[in-house]
């Protein structure tokens, strides 16, 4: 499982990914409930001692009742983290309305302070995965979700330096800035520079670890060669990871 190797690897914290949890399910990212998805964070919680902050996109719900609900559920699960984004999960109408989605995070910061430890809570403003490359309204609604309570903020999918740059400028909490998509390609040190705190990848780990499979099943398939063992991890070290 992958908190173990990334414990392994030395990381100091980890996020979830549900459309990683998903592809490993050999399913679509959307087609995951929330019920499965609170047992998969329990099963992440129990493998590692590393603190988890979990994607649990819109609050699996559309009401500020149901971003609360989500938020204790989740913290059950052993995770210590949790984002909620503005995504309406509508086609029509991708983006929740400003004001529906400053309650929905009132009340998720809400439950959070209810709990009995400090759980951290991501506002997301989801516009440029949407094709609402607004940066003022991105803007807008990540000052919005400030003044909500949110104690860290993201908007993923922000494609350039100079996007960074204006939201670092026009808010007071830490940045969490999305790596491992088009658009943007900035190193840690590049981005430590910006004053981003909080580096997600998103399933991109799990699209990296598939791409290899598909590539390595090609090669068998067409060349009839198998040199894509000479990157593979061996048994051992995993049995030794796993132990």
């Amino acid at each position: 499982m992958y908190p173990k190797l990334l414990q392994h690897l030395g990381f100091k914290a980890l996020a979830s990914t549900r459309a990683g949890f998903a592809f490993s399910q050999g399913r679509s990212d959307p087609s995951v409930q929330t019920q499965e998805m609170l047992g998969h964070l329990s099963e992440l919680a129990q493998s590692t001692d590393l603190p988890i902050s979990a994607d649990l996109k819109s609050g699996f719900g559309h009401t500020p009742e149901d971003a609360a609900r989500t938020i204790l559920e989740a913290a059950n699960t052993g995770i210590v983290g949790g984002s909620i984004e503005d995504a309406s999960g509508d086609d029509a109408d991708p983006i929740y309305d400003i004001g529906l989605a400053v309650e929905r995070i009132q009340s998720a910061v809400a439950a959070a302070k209810s709990l009995d430890f400090k759980f951290m809570l991501t506002a997301r403003a989801e516009n440029y995965f949407y094709g609402r490359a607004d940066i003022k309204d991105t803007i807008r609604r990540l000052q919005a979700y400030q003044e909500a309570g949110a104690d860290v903020l993201f908007a993923p999918g922000i494609q350039s330096r100079d996007d960074i740059k204006a939201i670092l400028q026009s808010i007071d909490r830490p940045l969490n800035v999305m790596m491992g998509l088009q658009g943007v390609r900035l190193t840690v040190a590049e981005l430590q520079e910006l004053g981003v705190v909080r580096i997600s990848l998103g399933g991109s780990l799990a699209r990296a670890a598939y791409g290899a499979l598909v590539r390595a099943a090609k090669e068998v398939q067409i060349a009839g060669t198998f040199s894509y063992t000479s990157e593979a991890i061996s048994g051992k070290e995993l049995n030794s990871i796993f132990s």
